[in-house]
């Protein structure tokens, strides 16, 4: 077997380079021209749990953790080749960081300082997730990486880029801790006025990844209110309480338990995809408990903690079994959950939403933290 190499060149590791090379040069994204500062980067701790990131997207291409028995698996969903993260048709965002708005912004537009902000509609007629060229499809610069511990990665998003004003400096660091912890911090600054909501998109299956469906696994979330959607998924700007409804996991459930209930809600979506509004404690910018997961075949269980006042509940609704990931395993169905820490959809136009909008002066700043266990 072969030694994990701390830093990896994703086409020498897994592609064969002069595919990957023709790939690049008729892809529809040619911005890609640095292909060759592509890297992939392994973090590990003594525990065994091992998370690997590529500078393309700061997408996380694998997170291996043990279950019960201390057997490891992968249980993000992901590819081998950083030419299939390019060149996805159906755009899952599988591990990556999007923004600079990730979720949707309606119609693709929004006012801002009594200026109108015209952004792609790539959602129907609405936005997502950034636009065509999103902070998921850009080169990051690595600024920092220790070895095995952590890594910092960096982009410019420049004025109108996408549609969005300003000039907006992000800063991403992933660190692995020795209790199996994967913390997120998001640091960002700007020079004009601008929305920005950045968040995580890794896809979970906690048997690991191409392990059948995520419906039995158990979830809470700490959260007695949503924001129901429109037929695009688009907040309506209500509030209500999950209880009494399929919304419902205040005391833990299974994801597949009421996703199967007659309901407008589940209807628009597909099944979950929603945001829910979590019950914060404490201070703004502290941390607060925002879900839990448990799967009982591999006794895995993750806990995720947030600054953030929401988190997307998304749970594959859209994946058919046509893509087939890391295992070489189609992902099925419902074959992976999000758990995506944000502030609300389309907050820029819902003016009883906490706002996102970073002014110059001021500082954007996000934790999140995954944390993995067995039982």
């Amino acid at each position: 077997m072969q030694p994990i190499l701390r830093t990896e060149n994703l086409f020498a590791l897994f592609c064969r380079l002069a595919a990957c090379m023709t790939l690049f040069a008729s892809t529809a994204l040619g911005q890609v021209k640095d292909f060759d500062s592509i890297k992939l980067y392994t973090l590990e701790n003594e525990s065994g749990m091992t998370v690997r990131a590529t500078n393309y997207g700061a997408i996380i291409t694998s997170i291996m953790v043990p279950d019960r028995n201390g057997n490891l698996a992968d249980v993000a969903l992901g590819y081998d080749c950083v030419e299939d993260y390019i060149n996805a048709v159906d755009k899952p965002y599988f591990g990556a960081v999007v923004g600079r708005y990730g979720n949707r912004i309606a119609k693709g537009e929004f006012t801002l300082d009594g200026e109108t902000y015209s952004l792609l509609k790539n959602n129907g007629e609405n936005h997502l997730h950034g636009g065509a060229i999103g902070f998921d499809k850009v080169v990051w610069t690595v600024d920092d990486y220790v070895e095995g511990k952590s890594l910092t990665l960096s982009y410019l998003a420049k004025d109108m880029e996408e549609g969005y004003p300003g000039n907006l400096s992000l800063k991403v660091t992933y660190t692995l801790k020795g209790d199996n912890s994967l913390v997120v911090d998001y640091y960002a600054t700007t020079d004009k006025a601008t929305p920005v909501n950045v968040t995580q998109h890794t896809y979970f299956n906690l048997k690991g990844e191409g392990e059948s469906t995520i419906l039995n696994h158990e979830l809470m979330l700490n959260a007695k209110k949503y924001t129901p959607v429109d037929e695009g998924l688009i907040p309506t700007g209500e509030m209500p309480a999950v209880a009494g409804t399929p919304f419902d996991f205040t005391t833990a459930k299974s994801i597949g338990r009421d996703i199967g209930k007659q309901d407008e809600q589940l209807s628009f979506g597909l099944g979950y995809d929603h945001n829910w509004v979590l019950d914060k404690g404490g201070k703004d910018g502290e941390l607060t408990l925002a879900a839990q997961v448990y799967e009982s075949t591999s006794g895995r269980a993750m806990e995720i903690h947030t600054t953030e006042p929401g988190i997307q509940f998304y749970c594959g609704n859209f994946l058919d079994g046509r893509l087939r990931g890391k295992s070489g395993k189609p992902y099925v169905h419902r074959g992976g959950f999000c758990l995506e820490t944000q502030h609300f959809p389309d907050s820029p136009n819902q003016t009883n939403f906490p706002s996102t909008i970073l002014k110059p002066g001021d500082t954007y700043e996000s934790k999140t933290v995954f944390k993995f266990s067995a039982k």
